[in-house]
């Protein structure tokens, strides 16, 4: 059997896809993952086959930095590091007003890319990142059945009067206006109608006999996957989904890093992680008060810098591992404490591996994460441009001493019944769900 996983050029994206892929590896069976140049060495290590598709204008290797990205992209994203600075609804309405140029990159093109990849590689089943909606279309437009893998926080695939894009769900240290959400929903309104108008244009082009999209952002596949743990999602949401399965998480295992394993074997003190991902590592100005927080505490730190400027962090204590990337997964089996931006991998990766959080989400579904770790008793949650260093000292402390690790080490014993990869292969293989082949 082959199994195709179809992944935009980004390894947050790629990973867990990936690592859910390793069930059909190890049971012999063929992988290839269709993705971009960028994360060529991702599928490299994991031992698949690669075919080259790349659907989107911008990449990332593991850690993004503005210069790196294509004309256009790249003040793309100082653009967004900037809204960020300027708080949550500015940093909202700007991924609103970037979304179809984003989400829905040439459309019609890579959707016959996607079908010709099916041609090519012939699969058995197949795996797609939910908001690779080019490749999405192409195979919904050619009658293609395939698992719709949703990576972020549920609230990425909209229900009921959901509209993409508006947080469902806040922490409560986010207090916006009546007027305030108004004006953000309004803006997400009018870009879920030209979006879903975009989409609708282009299936017309690609399947003249498909009928429309109601709604483009709440498309999904035939059977939906959720990398998120169901205990942590409320019960009244998961009522409304499709037909669906939550994997839980999917825990990777880290390639060999020799510098990190010495490290870890030198300290006794208890291990905080800390890393705001491979996007808002840009926001060193956060991370320096992260570390003040941290700083006069008993505590280890291992700080992943991204794409922060390492200089910035040259007086920090000896006993610490600073780096631009590390291997996360590995750090957390070994830590007492995250902090995070509330990235879904990094609360999955953390709820697998027991660890309670600090969250300080910054944009997208981040904020619906950074709740729902708060509704767990697994941590809390902070507006990182406004909370203190000791604020954040003190959020650390009650976390430490509170309920939040016992609760945390209960979960993930719970999540890890069964592995995410195996709740995927098996899902897909009780449904039925192999690609039609036209």
């Amino acid at each position: 059997m082959t199994l195709l996983v179809i992944s935009p050029d980004y390894a947050s994206h790629l990973l867990p896809l990936a690592t859910l892929a390793t069930a059909w590896r190890d049971a012999g069976e063929q992988v290839i993952v269709a993705t971009g140049p960028a994360t060529a060495s991702i599928v490299d290590e994991f031992g698949y086959s690669r075919v080259n598709l790349q659907l989107g204008r911008g990449s990332n290797p593991g850690v993004i930095r503005a210069e790196d990205q294509p004309t256009g992209e790249d003040d793309a994203l100082r653009g967004f590091f900037d809204a960020t600075r300027s708080g949550m609804i500015e940093t909202l309405r700007f991924q609103a007003e970037a979304r179809s140029a984003d989400l829905l990159f040439d459309p019609v093109q890579n959707a016959r890319r996607v079908q010709a990849v099916v041609e090519q590689t012939k699969p058995d089943q197949i795996l797609v990142d939910h908001l690779a909606f080019g490749a999405r279309l192409g195979l919904d437009a050619a009658g293609i059945s395939y698992a719709d893998v949703v990576l972020g926080h549920p609230s990425a695939l909209p229900v009921g009067t959901e509209v993409y894009g508006q947080p469902p769900f806040w922490p409560e240290a986010f207090t916006p206006s009546t007027a305030e959400l108004a004006s953000l929903r309004a803006v997400n309104e009018r870009v879920s109608h030209e979006f879903t108008r975009q989409w609708n244009a282009a299936l017309a082009e690609l399947n003249p006999a498909a009928p429309p999209s109601r709604d483009a952002f709440a498309e999904h596949g035939p059977r939906v996957l959720f990398n998120y743990p169901e205990l942590i999602h409320q019960p009244e949401r998961t009522a409304a989904l499709p037909p669906h399965a939550f994997l839980g998480a999917a825990l990777r295992d880290d390639p060999p890093d020799l510098d990190v394993a010495e490290w870890l074997e030198q300290g006794t003190l208890p291990l905080v992680y800390v890393s705001f991902g491979s996007f808002l590592s840009v926001r060193t100005d956060v991370l320096l008060r992260v570390v003040d927080a941290l700083r006069p505490l008993p505590v280890r730190v291992a700080l992943a810098t991204g794409s922060s400027d390492p200089a910035a962090f040259a007086d920090v204590p000896q006993h610490w591992f600073v780096r631009s990337y590390l291997p996360q997964v590995t750090l957390l089996r070994h830590s007492a404490l995250a902090v995070t931006h509330a990235g879904n991998n990094s609360v999955t990766e953390a709820v697998a591996t027991g660890v309670p959080m600090l969250a300080l989400p910054f944009s997208t579904d981040q904020f619906a994460g950074a709740r729902a770790i708060e509704a767990a008793g697994l941590g809390e949650a902070r507006a990182p441009n406004t909370a203190s260093a000791s604020e954040l000292r003190e959020a650390i402390a009650r976390i430490q001493t509170g309920l939040a690790p016992a609760l945390a080490t209960a979960l993930a014993a719970t999540v890890n019944l069964t592995p995410g990869p195996a709740r995927a292969r098996d899902f897909l293989g009780a449904s039925g769900q192999a690609a039609y082949l036209p």
